[in-house]
Parts: structure tokens; sequence; C-alpha cells
């Protein structure tokens, strides 16, 4: 049996890597890292999480949680990983992420049919293969997807990733713990802001200094990712009613709701460590530490991370790819991870998974799998190889692009519900 080649051992290479192991396929897998980092990794090890440690909501009711359950039941790698790796995040799904980082390291190590190789790869090979160097690809390897595509220029889009404080430095005396609306456990740390303090820290916020970032436009930051001094400068009340907003938040100080509230989620098992959900940013260091200690709780954070911003690339999918992530011109060469216009870490292993399960069916000689858009894995595949009615922008899973039921249920949560149930239930198909 071939041997497939997979370049980029992210969330979305390191899926396909097991995926096709596990149903007997060799694999080499080729990083370049750490002989060759990024502006936005720290280490060498593999599925390192570059911006929040959070895989976002875990309940059946949300899209992103049945996609998660839908991985779950097909055996993929990184749930298992992210599973064994959980600290507390309330509703959602939240790792400890060099224990993560880790745990899929060794695990791909430990696989007897997968080779680890190291440097930059500068060239698509002649397949079968699989391309998954991520949003921050090399510029050798951009250019050798651009001569595949016979000179299709990749679109691109900037991505920010939010700062770490040590726990210690929060001032508890002005923040508590809290999930909102008292849902599941108090793992939140708040730090409530009064009405002067919120507009002053806006006002200095908005007015901030930004770190250099060559060819930065607003309009082409993706708004799952947008910088916090861009929401400051849309309006006052923006960030009130976005990442800061007070609802279902109880100051146990007042017993009232505050104006507005920061909140700081868990980043490892111990603790210790913080991120400020919905900070990304890409001020200057100095910047970032002056106007995020204007935070009353946070006026002597220590910063173990100061927030980043780079550039992501992505391809024009829906030209280039069918529901399977392969390469319409030659389908012995498919992409998986966030290059293909999928957002978001889940999203990520999901094009991994089915771009190595295809893969796996295509060498062993059987058929594809079922894709269809009843559920969460395959509506993704359909929209990355369809797109919408606009210019193809990248996408988090949604309901809005899944089939829709065909009949009426009361309520949108029991719909979303229900919708998950369907899903869940022809899952297996895929496997």
């Amino acid at each position: 049996m071939r041997t497939v080649v997979i370049i980029g051992a992210g969330l979305a290479g390191c899926e396909a890597a097991w995926q096709l192991a596990q149903r007997g396929v060799p694999v080499r897998l080729v990083e370049m890292r750490p002989e060759k980092s990024t502006p936005a990794h720290h280490t060498g090890e593999f599925a390192e999480l570059v911006c929040s440690n959070s895989l976002r909501g875990d309940g059946l009711h949300n899209a992103v949680g049945l996609l998660k359950e839908e991985l779950r039941q097909l055996d993929s790698l990184i749930l298992s990983c992210a599973d064994q790796t959980r600290v507390e995040a309330g509703g959602a799904l939240a790792v400890d992420r060099h224990g993560f980082s880790q745990l899929v390291t060794q695990r791909i190590h430990a696989h007897p049919l997968i080779t680890v190789t190291g440097g930059e790869a500068t060239e698509i090979p002649a397949g079968p293969a699989i391309i998954a160097t991520g949003p921050l690809t090399s510029d050798a390897m951009a250019e050798a997807i651009n001569r595949f595509f016979d000179g299709c220029e990749p679109l691109s889009f900037y991505d920010a990733a939010a700062p770490l404080v040590a726990a210690d430095s929060v001032d508890m005396e002005l923040a508590w713990f809290a999930s909102r609306y008292d849902r599941g456990s108090a793992d939140y740390v708040n730090c409530a802001m009064n009405q002067e303090e919120y507009r002053a820290f806006v006002r200095e916020l908005a007015a901030a200094e930004e770190a250099e970032v060559h060819g930065f436009e607003d309009s082409k930051v993706f708004e799952g990712c947008m910088p916090v001094e861009v929401m400051a400068r849309r309006g006052e009340d923006t960030l009130r009613y976005g990442p800061l907003k007070p609802v279902g938040l109880a100051d146990p100080r007042t017993g009232r709701e505050p104006y507005a509230v920061v909140q700081l989620r868990r980043d490892n098992a111990e603790g210790s460590i913080y991120n400020l959900v919905g900070f990304q940013t890409h001020l200057r260091q100095p910047e970032q530490r002056r106007v995020f200690r204007m935070i009353p709780a946070l006026h002597k954070a220590e910063f173990l991370r100061y927030g980043v911003m780079h550039r992501n690339t992505f391809l024009n999918s829906p030209r280039l790819l069918d529901c399977y992530y392969r390469a319409r011109k030659n389908p012995e060469i498919a992409f998986a991870g966030q290059m293909t216009g999928v957002e978001g870490y889940v999203e990520s292993a999901a094009s991994g998974w089915l771009a190595g399960r295809a893969m796996a069916a295509a060498e062993r000689g059987e058929p594809l799998p079922p894709v269809n858009s009843q559920t969460a894995i395959g509506a993704l595949g359909l929209y990355i190889a369809g797109g919408g009615l606009s210019k193809f922008q990248p996408m988090n899973i949604n309901f809005g692009i899944m089939e829709p039921l065909g009949y009426r249920v009361k309520g949108k949560r029991n719909k979303n519900e229900e919708i998950s149930r369907r899903a869940l239930a022809q899952i297996g198909m895929l496997k």
C-alpha cells in the first residue's frame, strides 16, 4: 500500500494522519517546526493552540457542540486528547494547552504506521498527499500551492490571539468566580467595571497604538476573532454588547449586574494562567499592559503572553476543492485545516478527519463515505466545496449551513437539539 504524505502537524494534519493510520494506511507526516517556526507558534509540539485554549461550547443545542460529539463518535484523535486534558470552563470544552499538544504529539509518534519527518516542505508531493500547513503557511509552500493551482492567488485575512495573565496577579477583592446565569460550575473570573471606568477604558483602547502589521485592514478581520481595539472603535457600547456584556452576572458586592464585565478563562490545568476572553489584539505590548491594567481587577496584572496579530491565508475552495477537501484537478492531492476556509479548532480537526477518511477509502479501494448536510461534518465539507451566494469567506460550523428539519419544532434550542439528534442518528455511516 502506498504511503500518504501529510504536510503540517497541526490539528488537521494530525487528525488526517491518525485516521489514515488507524485504517492501515502508512503515513509520512512532515512538520517544519521547531526547525522553522511562525510568528504565532511558541513550541515544536504538534497541534499547538496558538489562540484561545477553548474549543467552544459543548452542548447539542449549538453547532460546534454537535460537531465535537460527531468527532467523538468517529474516534477523533483531537477530541480524545482534548477530553483527556480538559480544564473547567462552564459549558465550554477548554483544555490545558500544553498538556493537549504534548498528548497529541506523543500519540502520533507512538503510532507504528506514522513516520514523522522534520524540515520545511517547499513543493506539493506527487500524491497521495494532504496539505495541512495551516493559515501561517510558509512563503515557499504558498508559492508551491499557487503553482499547483495554476496561479490562483490565495485569499487572506487576519487573525488575533488574546493575552494570558498570571492568576495570582488578579485582584480577587475586585473580581469573583461565576458562570453566566450560574450555569454549570463557577469557572470564570469576572472583572466588573462601572460606567465611568468602562468609558475611560474604551476611550484609551480605541486610541491605543497598534503594533505594525503589514497590510492590515479592518475589513479583512474575521468577525469571530475581531481585535478588541477594532470593536472599541465601532462605538462606545460595542464591547458591552459583545465580550464585555454583563448579562447574567451579578456582582456579589452589590447584588446587581455591573455596567460591564471582563471575563477570564482558565488556560491550564493548574489554574495558574488565565486568558482574557474576547481580547484578541494587535496593540503594541506596552500599550496592552497600560490599557488592560485599566480594568480594575487587573491593575497589577502580570502578563505571561501578550496578544499577537498575524496573517492567515485561505484558498478559494469552492472553485478548487470538492466536499472531501480534494483538489478538483487532482483528487490524489487534498487540503485540510484553516487554509481551506474552515474557521476554528474543531472545524480544522473535522476537515482533517474527512480528508483522511476519504483518502484512506481511496487507497483501500473502498467507496467514499457518504456526505450530506444533515451532519455537521458533512455540512462543513459541502460549504467548503460550494460556498455561499456571496464572496467566499471562512466559516465556523453553524446550523444555518445544515439541512433544515422540514417540520416545525417550537423553540430555537429545541430545534437545534432535534437537528443534532438527527445528525447523530446517522453519523455511523461515515465510519
